[in-house]
């Protein structure tokens, strides 16, 4: 398990307002999916595969906004989502939504911590 913070997700009511916004306000390049419903972020320079080509920045998404992605959230790498979610609990967390697969590039799912923060998990493929 990483621990890293490797992605974060901002909730939007206007899809294009808060594109336009922040790429405007920071120069993120910012590409919508529809299929997906779904808007991934860039904050810094990419690879041709779309990874960060720096270190220091992470990318990430925008969504519109639902429960329980009603506010921004960070995700966290860990090597097994079940496992992560399972110690999550056991240490006073609580598992919101469980593993989800997210096309060919891996599982995410959403927890609060012991705070009441909303927080994702991020497990690669």
């Amino acid at each position: 398990m990483s621990g890293r913070v490797v992605h974060f997700e901002i909730p939007f009511d206007d899809g294009d307002r808060a594109r336009k916004f922040y790429a405007d306000a920071f120069g993120w390049v910012v590409n919508e999916i529809p299929d997906m419903h779904y808007t991934i972020v860039q904050t810094g320079p990419t690879t041709d595969e779309g990874f960060p080509a720096e270190v220091g920045f992470i990318g990430g998404g925008m969504l519109k906004r639902e429960s329980p992605t009603d506010r921004p959230v960070i995700t966290i790498d860990v090597e097994d989502i079940d496992a992560a979610l399972d110690k999550i609990e056991a240490l006073g967390g609580s598992k919101l939504v469980g593993r989800q697969e997210v096309g060919e590039m891996g599982y995410a799912a959403y927890f609060k911590d012991v705070e009441g923060n909303l927080m994702g998990l991020w497990q690669a493929r």
